[in-house]
Formats: C-alpha cells, sequence, structure tokens
C-alpha cells in the first residue's frame, strides 16, 4: 500500500502544542523528544531517519514562541556542555503563569476561543496572538469536564486560532491551483499601494511572520512580500499555468536563514526594561561586554517598527540606516499627535 501523507498541522496549533509539552515538564524535554511526541512534529518525524527540516522548522519555532514574550528557556544536561542534542527546554510555569486574581470560568474560556475565531481570516498583533495563547495553555481551573467536552456545550463547535493575515487562504489557493495572483503592496517608505502581478512560489513563517515567496513578472526576479503589507483582496488568473517546483518552500526559508544570519544591528537598551527582555529573548541576540544587544534581522524596515514601539527604552547605535529609520517613524509618531492636538484646539 503507498504511504499516507502526513496531516498538516496549522502552524499555530503547534506552536500551542509546543507551548503546552514544554510548560508541563520540570526537567524539560530534549529535541529528540519533542520533535517524536509533540502534535505539529511527531506526524513528520522519521525514526533514525533524515529529521533535518523538521530540526529547522523546531529552530524558527523557538523563536516565533520568543518573539511571542514567552520565556521559553535551554538546560545544559550535566557533563555534556555545548552538546545541542542533550539540551532540554521548558518554560517554567511560574513566569508564564496568569496573575493570581485573573482566572476563567469555563463559560468565559469558551467564549474567548469563540471570540478567536472571529479573527480566523485576519491577522492578530502579537500582543493578541500572546494573549489568546496564554489564556489557552492556562486554561481553567473550574473544568471538571472530560476531554474534549464542556458544561457549556460550546466546545463542541471546536474553535480554532487562526492568526494569520487575511491574504492567506487566497494565497494558499493559488499555490493549490499553480496559478498567478495580483494585489495591491505597500512597499516600507511609500504611502500608496502599487500592483503586484506574481507567480506564487511558496507561504512561509519566519520570525513570526507570514511570507509569500513569488516570481515578479515585471522584473523577472524572485521576491518576498510580507502579507500584512498586502492591501485590498488577492485576485487568482492563469490557473495551472504557474507550478512551484518541489522544495521551494525549503529554498526560500534557507535564504531567510542566510540573510538573518548576516545582518545585525547594535542596540543598547534600558536596563531591567521591557525592551531588554523582549530582544534578548530573540533568536540569536548576543550581548557585548558593554551591554550592548546585538540582534539578527531580515527586514530593516520590520526591525524599526518593532524598535519604535519601544520609545525611549532603546537606542540603535548601529546601523546609522536603522536608526535613521527608527528616529523617522518616532517623529512621524509625534507629529500626528501634534496635529491631532492643534486640531482639537481649533
Amino acid at each position: 500500500m503507498p504511504a499516507t501523507r502526513a496531516p498538516r498541522v496549522p502552524a499555530e496549533e503547534r506552536l500551542f502544542s509546543l507551548v503546552l509539552a514544554l510548560l508541563s515538564t520540570e526537567s524539560g524535554l530534549t529535541k529528540a523528544e519533542i520533535l517524536a511526541n509533540v502534535q505539529g512534529y511527531r506526524q513528520r518525524y522519521a525514526p533514525g531517519g533524515d529529521n533535518a527540516s523538521l530540526e529547522r522548522q523546531f529552530e524558527r519555532d523557538k523563536d516565533d514562541v520568543r518573539e511571542l514574550g514567552i520565556p521559553l528557556e535551554t538546560i545544559e544536561t550535566p557533563g555534556s556542555a555545548g552538546n545541542n542534542q542533550t539540551l532540554r527546554y521548558r518554560i517554567p510555569k511560574g513566569e508564564y503563569d496568569l496573575p493570581l486574581d485573573v482566572r476563567f470560568t469555563p463559560d468565559e474560556s469558551a467564549l474567548l476561543s469563540l471570540a478567536a475565531m472571529a479573527w480566523r481570516e485576519g491577522a492578530l498583533s502579537t500582543d493578541s496572538r500572546r494573549a489568546l495563547l496564554k489564556v489557552r495553555s492556562a486554561g481553567s481551573e473550574d473544568a471538571e469536564a472530560t476531554p474534549g467536552q464542556n458544561p457549556t456545550g460550546m466546545a463542541a463547535y471546536a474553535p480554532r486560532l487562526r492568526a494569520r493575515d487575511a491574504a492567506f487562504e487566497p494565497l494558499r489557493s493559488a499555490l493549490d491551483r499553480a496559478a498567478a495572483v495580483r494585489f495591491d503592496y505597500i512597499t516600507p517608505g511609500e504611502h500608496e499601494p502599487r500592483r503586484r502581478e506574481l507567480a506564487p512560489l511558496a507561504l512561509v513563517q519566519h520570525g513570526g511572520r507570514w511570507m509569500l515567496t513569488a516570481d515578479e513578472f515585471s522584473t523577472g526576479g524572485t521576491k518576498n512580500y510580507l502579507l500584512s503589507r498586502i492591501v485590498g483582496p488577492v485576485s487568482v488568473y492563469e490557473v495551472g499555468q504557474h507550478p512551484a517546483p518541489a522544495g521551494a518552500a525549503e529554498r526560500a526559508l534557507a535564504e531567510l536563514d542566510r540573510v538573518w544570519s548576516e545582518r545585525t544591528a547594535r542596540i543598547a537598551v534600558e536596563p531591567g526594561s521591557d525592551a531588554e527582555r523582549r530582544l534578548q529573548r530573540r533568536r540569536g541576540t548576543e550581548v557585548d561586554a558593554d551591554g550592548v544587544l546585538v540582534v539578527h534581522h531580515v527586514d530593516p524596515h520590520i526591525l524599526a517598527e518593532d524598535l519604535a514601539a519601544f520609545g525611549p527604552e532603546v537606542r540603535v547605535l548601529e546601523p546609522a540606516a536603522l536608526r535613521d529609520r527608527v528616529v523617522a517613524r518616532l517623529r512621524a509618531l509625534v507629529a500626528d499627535h501634534t496635529d491631532t492636538a492643534g486640531a482639537a484646539r481649533g
């Protein structure tokens, strides 16, 4: 009989399962234990076989979990310092628990899950994803129903958290149908969108953000497009004429990882600040002798947006172009609020 294809597990469900698994262990889990047992990995795990692509997926998922502000720790096994295969991973529950005065009844938990469905075709902010993931992993101490049941009956609807952009489903459909697509896209630094006509190659998630890798007809080049920058509907045409080559997603992720490894920024942060905690948890971040953070990134525009959100808690030392982008965003923010205040007074 032909081998059956492993069912696809959505990325957000895989991350949720990973968080639950790491919360439920005091001693931590090794990479092999995670890949062999956690939902979203075990379906593709080959005991004794080649799991290189799955291990890369786990490395990216670790970054995404940390990007959400979840304190994922690594523990070295005594006598095996520096051996990545014996590292153990865990999430210290005390640091991830909800405040003592915040508890949800089964009804409230079910309603929160149903509310998440309202965004199933849209994009949740990082803060929203973090909050919903925490609520789901915390559960409810008052719940006494058996697995799969809920006293309210709402669990029968099996709501799912879909933290994706609105363009995700039509783009995935275009990939499945080997079709070309058209959409309006806002390039960083521009205020008006421009029409793009592309042959999709892969939908990939990198650094917690969904991207489309595609061949652009007008330039003949292959580029990455952030789904969050797509405005308006996605139109599909020339169905069946643009099949994506095998391994396109793996190649796209490898190229993103290459760019990520080469691009760094030196960031001074306020000691003890939220910026220090979050930026230190980013994948690959290092702290130099002066306490300056060396942060890897793919897109300087995205990093500038992230850094500007921290306000006075961060100061970009290098590169100068990144510092200029952060300053420009902060000045634009001040100008927007100044104009609003002036209009209100008038």
